[in-house]
């Protein structure tokens, strides 16, 4: 079994028509999800999310992959070392 890790997801949604999408990509990974904030900047046209995650790191590295593959969605993680 591989070792879980801590990671923080930042999520930037340059088109405001794919959040439908992005949150159900969140919701199927809500086994592992600890938190999210998200923020709509209304004056840019766009929405900041920041998501806490608690998973092996291919489980983080398939969120990413998924969430990145979505039109006018940018996503970076940090992930921790332990």
């Amino acid at each position: 079994m591989e070792e879980k890790r801590i990671a923080v997801a930042a999520i930037v949604i340059d088109d405001p028509t794919a959040v439908s999408e992005v949150n159900a990509v969140l919701h199927s990974f809500n086994d592992v999800i600890i938190g999210r904030m998200g923020i709509p900047y209304k004056e840019r046209g766009i929405s900041l999310i920041s998501v806490a995650i608690d998973a092996s790191p291919d489980k983080i590295s398939s969120l990413t992959g998924q969430l990145g593959h979505i039109r006018g969605v940018s996503v970076k993680a940090a992930i921790s070392k332990k």
